[in-house]
């Protein structure tokens, strides 16, 4: 160990032990502290310099490989280490599946201190690379330089990026050059907007100036072949606007939707603005087992299609519909998962506190003739009360996705109350779903789980638990 004069510190040859949270790595210094170091993969032996140091942790980076983990694999992706997009891409992927299950099962079994059965085994992704339905960009004035590009000889230009967002950096914009999650055409359409941009001296955005004209962009593709763009700009230039979107539906007559939002507020979100179609419909279609659903700007949908679909075979499996039941679909977003279990239910009832996604629910209701599911829009808490139980009736079954946060307490509460026969509990955050877990412990067991790997190459995992009525 030696000690440097701005107080970071070397720890030499000290070895990987474990991956940690937000897809870091873990050792542990000579003094017994953990270290936290990105980039880095379970087996490395590294000498590590540290630049933060708390009470019980270090933060640091490896500044020199003295051996490498026999689960190490090349990243295929020219921008891995500078992206925080895919921090494991670094890792076999058996090895990244294996830490995923290690993570729910220590969050249930740590957090919740419930018994737990053997886990089904986690479910790996087929599709690695190219999975995601949806991605968004950032238009920057100035591109952020890697430490690689600043220590070569190289001249290199600071103008314009079109890209992501450097983790923890809200104003500075990574360009990007080929993204492993998103397939073709997806890259194209976004070097193809670049370069256009750059050519006809359009203005990209300065997020710390608040000005330029173009701010981000997004992609949605569907397993149908459908493609949705739309493109934010920040100033109201109809000239350049129209421009720049006639080029783009030109070049890419594949384009089903081509929309756009005029957005001069402070932060980028969509959920408040008015989205214009120019060109196509305002939707995508989505389809699973039959069933279309209609995906538009603002839908939430599980950004792996062919993920989501295994996903919800495992909800329904675990429901064990004999199609007598009644089924409440509780955070149901746009009804995906109401829809996919009713021909099994007797009746499905799905709450959602979104109204928009509501809306697509019932007319995604409508062209699949599903005439046996009723939606409701409002706050959780709120809406799922006795008055609404006495309305729809008590359910035998209910199934939940909340999000990250997890379920709120008078919701437990309300299952406990009512207790349904079974709840199928999906969770994109196994640390709140141990907790809601151990509040619901005194009247369910929890009779199975199976971990879903929705997200190759980072560290998120969903899960699916069983929890059924204790004798």
């Amino acid at each position: 160990m030696r000690k440097k004069k701005n107080d970071s510190i070397i720890f030499e040859n000290i070895e990987v032990l474990d991956a940690g949270a937000k897809g870091v790595s873990v050792a542990k210094a000579p003094d017994g502290k953990v270290i936290f170091i990105p980039n880095v993969v379970p087996g490395d032996c590294i000498d590590v310099k540290t630049f933060r140091k708390r009470k019980a942790y270090y933060e640091g980076k490896a500044i020199k490989f003295h051996s490498y983990s026999p689960h190490r694999v090349t990243p295929v992706c020219e921008h891995f280490g500078a992206c925080g997009g895919c921090k494991w891409q670094n890792m076999n992927y058996n090895q990244q599946l294996f830490y995923k299950n290690q993570e729910v099962y220590n969050n249930l079994k740590r957090i919740g201190k419930i018994d737990l059965p053997d886990f089904e085994p986690i479910l790996g992704s087929e599709q690695q690379f190219f999975y995601r339905n949806k991605m968004e960009f950032g238009f920057s004035d100035t591109r952020w330089l890697t430490e690689k590009e600043i220590q070569s000889d190289a001249e290199l230009s600071k103008e314009n990026a079109l890209g992501f967002h450097i983790p923890k950096m809200w104003d500075k914009i990574l360009d990007i050059h080929k993204c492993w999650l998103q397939e073709d055409p997806s890259n194209d359409i976004r070097n193809s907007i670049k370069d256009f941009a750059n050519a006809h001296k359009m203005s990209f955005f300065n997020a710390r100036n608040h000005e330029g004209l173009l701010r981000t962009l997004m992609i949605r593709t569907a397993s149908t072949g459908e493609i949705m763009v739309l493109v934010q700009f920040f100033e109201d230039d109809k000239t350049n606007r129209e421009l720049l979107l006639d080029f783009v539906y030109e070049k890419f007559p594949q384009i089903t939707s081509l929309q756009y939002v005029i957005n001069s507020k402070a932060n980028d979100t969509l959920y408040d603005q008015d989205i214009i179609l120019y060109k196509g419909r305002n939707y995508i279609l989505e389809e699973m087992e039959g069933l279309k659903f209609s995906i538009n700007a603002k839908s939430f949908y599980q950004t792996n299609s062919a993920q989501a679909y295994e996903l919800y075979k495992i909800t329904r499996d675990f429901a064990g519909l004999t199609g007598n039941e009644l089924v409440y679909d509780l955070y149901t977003g746009t009804g995906t998962i109401a829809q996919f279990v009713s021909k099994k239910a007797k009746k499905v009832i799905g709450v959602e506190a979104v109204p928009e996604a509501i809306a697509d629910a019932k007319e995604n209701a409508l062209r699949n003739n599903i005439s046996n599911c009723d939606f409701f829009v409002g706050d959780m808490k709120n809406v799922f009360n006795e008055d609404f139980i006495a309305q729809n009736g008590v359910p035998d079954v209910i199934i939940t996705d909340p999000p990250r946060d997890g379920m709120h307490k008078d919701v437990v509460d309300q299952i406990l109350k009512i207790a349904p026969k079974k709840v199928v509990y999906v969770s994109c955050n196994s640390a709140t779903q141990a907790r809601d877990l151990a509040l619901m412990d005194a009247k369910y067991k929890v009779t199975c789980v199976r971990p879903v790997d929705m997200f190759p190459q980072t560290h998120h995992v969903e899960n699916v638990v069983l929890l059924e009525l204790r004798d």
